[in-house]
């Protein structure tokens, strides 16, 4: 007799910077969105894909849900949260201690009205005093129903084992949605693009790295017999001249020093030498404009 085999989607919610890439990456065991301090750093809809024997779990990481959306960018943003709604056999909630919400906001709004299980997720437990986590899950417990509620470090990966295998409970029985051993939606050149932007966000401060959007313009693997070295090339696109000119640095310094830090990440990453290109280019106002938007991935 055959075991049941249980499989569906996890989409990971919650307002910007409270550990939702940290958290997919830790449920996966690999590094399918990028991590910053800043907020907004996730702008797309990236799936992790975890599989064993008898299970598979389709983990959606989305972005931060933005209040005030300032841009047409924002608004497909916010979009692909919504969408997350759609496909969900388990909502994750994901919030920590002064995360606050108003009663009109419109991610409470699409918790309440979706059908799926929805687990309370409390992160950063290694960083706020028990009794502060206490009263954070009883505010939440106030406002929503939640089939489950964990409090756990992200991070420190505390908890996450004892929540990952709540999810495979929680699971309906089902075939597996993807060959098992495919770990993402995206193809490499998309993670190369991020893991450069995740650079930005390291290395820039103030307005740049969200100016900012990095395209990949070829990914060449070697020919058979040459050296193993990828060629790698990628265009950073900024709205102003002034940005440019700060992404550069003075004499390239600062494009330098991001191209070495990006060339490591994406060489730990592919597990492969590379040779990386960068180029910067100005293109007015994209966060605005809807082609320039469509041809950056902004689709939902």
């Amino acid at each position: 007799m055959s075991s049941v085999h249980r499989s569906g989607f996890v989409n990971i919610l919650g307002h910007p910077n409270v550990g939702k890439s940290t958290l997919m990456n830790a449920l996966v065991g690999e590094r399918m969105s990028i991590v910053s301090a800043k907020p907004q750093t996730t702008r797309h809809r990236i799936l992790g894909i975890l599989s064993g024997d008898d299970f598979q779990l389709v983990f959606s990481d989305t972005p931060g849900f933005v209040l005030r959306p300032a841009y047409r960018m924002h608004e497909k943003m916010n979009a692909f949260v919504a969408g997350a709604f759609e496909d969900a056999d388990l909502v994750l909630l994901v919030t920590e201690a002064g995360d606050a919400y108003a009663e009109d906001d419109l991610l409470l709004q699409h918790m309440q009205d979706s059908e799926a299980p929805r687990f309370l997720v409390v992160n950063k437990s290694d960083r706020t005093d028990p009794s502060v986590l206490e009263q954070t899950v009883k505010d939440w417990e106030n406002r929503l129903s939640f089939d489950r509620v964990f409090v756990l470090s992200a991070l420190q990966q505390t908890g996450t084992d004892e929540l990952a295998a709540a999810i495979r409970d929680a699971m309906p029985e089902g075939p597996a949605w993807y060959p098992k051993d495919q770990l993402t939606d995206r193809p490499e050149r998309f993670f190369v693009a991020e893991l450069i932007r995740e650079q930005i966000f390291h290395l820039y401060e103030q307005e740049i790295p969200y100016s900012v959007e990095v395209v990949v313009e070829y990914f060449q693997e070697p020919a058979e017999g040459e050296k193993d070295l990828i060629r790698i090339g990628a265009e950073i696109y900024v709205m102003r001249n002034t940005q440019k000119a700060i992404l550069l640095g003075k004499g390239g310094q600062a494009i330098k020093k991001l191209g070495i830090q990006a060339r490591a990440a994406i060489e730990e990453f592919l597990g492969q030498q590379i040779y990386l290109e960068l180029h910067v280019k100005i293109r007015p106002k994209w966060r605005d404009d809807d082609r320039s938007l469509r041809s950056f991935g902004y689709v939902g």
